[in-house]
């Protein structure tokens, strides 16, 4: 039989690493299932250019899986049954249904299916993460999925001119989404609420390009303020103040998909599956964790941060890692480090922050266009890699022998992996 590899989630990480296991196995050795409930790759990156009205170019999986022997399964995972080895999901029907993430036809529930792996690679990534604040899942916006952009955009549309916009999060995310707010809507008026101080984990040259760039656009900064709730016309601070807002975007931090600690796999408090360097989990071998949803050691001994920067390597290492250990050789070791750190301040400022390894920043960053064009590059780059999953294979392969492969029944299985 053949050894069935199953990953879970289609974004950058499970994509690139379905991509890249189908570069590295034969067809005739393994089955390779990736299961997503959007028939397109969703570049989250562009989510606040998205929600202010851009249009990005569509992706569908039909024609990046194309000819690579992935077999793409249209379906939201409802659970994991990591010791009998098993997956149920609930089919997608309908684009509409696929846009939105939920699933089969109007008022009709999905048919539930189960689905039996050798080895699985969780990639289901992370949602946005309320934090608890009374009043973010009723009244707030949020720009971690397609469908609360598109939800945004709807809303930011109707706005009308001198209507008020509040940003909550002063991290990457909510930078760019303010930024590009203020940019694409110079009429109204947008502030931006940062438990700390603007831009405090960046070097002297990026925080005094941020402020700068932030003061052009017309934003107002609430430093050192944390929001402990939010209702249909603002937010409400620690202190007891209001910020009057139209539109409320949360972008305070990021929580993983439930579906991991429902299971016996090892995870953390906050539910992420605890990975070793080859990105598999430490108590079940054949389930590999990439993305948001692992805790992975990078650098230093410093826990990789929730990012496509961190989970594209990952995913790298995990696809590498599975071919070696089916094809029994060297598991090859991915440099999973930092570089720099690439924010979007709109579509005509940018700032690159360049760092160690470990994710601290350093003297040196790159601001405005070519900061631009730096970031664009880096983004089309990573949406690249998704689209051409097997760019650049190898000429030379061999065929090797793993005991135990397939069903786990004791007899030998032939997988050939590039080498």
């Amino acid at each position: 039989m053949k050894h069935r590899i199953v990953v879970l989630g289609a974004g950058y990480t499970g994509a690139v690493a379905a991509g890249r296991l189908a570069r590295r196995l034969h067809r005739e050795d393994v089955t390779l299932t990736l299961v997503n409930a959007e028939p397109d790759f969703v570049e989250r990156v562009r989510m606040h250019q998205l929600a202010v009205g851009q249009e990005l170019r569509p992706r569908p999986f039909s024609e990046i899986l194309a000819g690579t022997g992935v077999e793409l399964k249209l379906a939201k995972v409802s659970s994991v049954d990591v010791d009998r080895k098993t997956v149920t999901l609930t089919a997608v029907r309908g684009s509409e249904q696929a846009e939105s993430g939920e699933p089969g036809e109007p008022g009709e529930p999905g048919e539930p299916e189960e689905l039996a792996y050798d080895t699985l690679v969780y990639a289901l990534g992370s949602g946005w993460n309320d934090q608890g604040v009374p009043g973010t899942a009723e009244y707030a916006h949020q720009l971690a999925s397609r469908p609360g952009a598109l939800r945004l955009r709807e809303r930011l549309a109707g706005l009308d001119a001198a209507g008020r916009v509040v940003v909550v999060g002063g991290g990457l995310t909510g930078l760019e989404a303010a930024t590009e707010i203020a940019e694409a809507r110079p009429d109204l008026d947008v502030a931006l609420a940062a438990h700390g101080a603007l831009g405090d984990w960046l070097s002297e040259k990026g925080r005094a390009h941020l402020r700068k760039v932030v003061a052009e656009l017309g934003i107002t900064v609430h430093e050192h303020t944390a929001v402990t709730a939010v209702e249909a016309d603002g937010v409400t601070t620690a202190d007891g103040s209001a910020i009057p807002a139209e539109v409320t975007v949360w972008t305070a931090g990021f929580a993983v998909h439930p579906i991991a600690r429902a299971t016996t796999l090892e995870v953390t408090d906050r539910g992420r599956i605890v990975v070793d360097p080859t990105m598999r989990s430490v108590s079940h071998p054949d389930v590999y964790a990439v993305g948001d949803a692992a805790l992975a050691m990078g650098p230093g001994g410093k826990p990789l941060r929730m990012s496509c920067a961190s989970g594209v390597p990952m995913a790298w290492q995990a696809a590498d890692a599975i071919a070696a250990r089916l094809a029994d050789t060297k598991i090859p070791r991915v440099s999973v480090r930092y570089f720099q750190q690439c924010i979007s301040l709109g579509r005509k400022e940018g700032l690159i922050q360049f760092v160690t390894a470990d994710d601290r920043a350093v003297d040196r960053a790159l601001t405005g266009r070519v900061a631009v064009l730096y970031k664009e590059l880096i983004c089309k780059g990573a949406a690249w890699g998704v689209a051409n999953p097997t760019a650049g294979i190898p000429s030379r392969r061999r065929r090797v022998v793993r005991q135990d492969a397939g069903t786990g029944s004791g007899s030998e299985a032939r997988v050939r992996a590039t080498v």
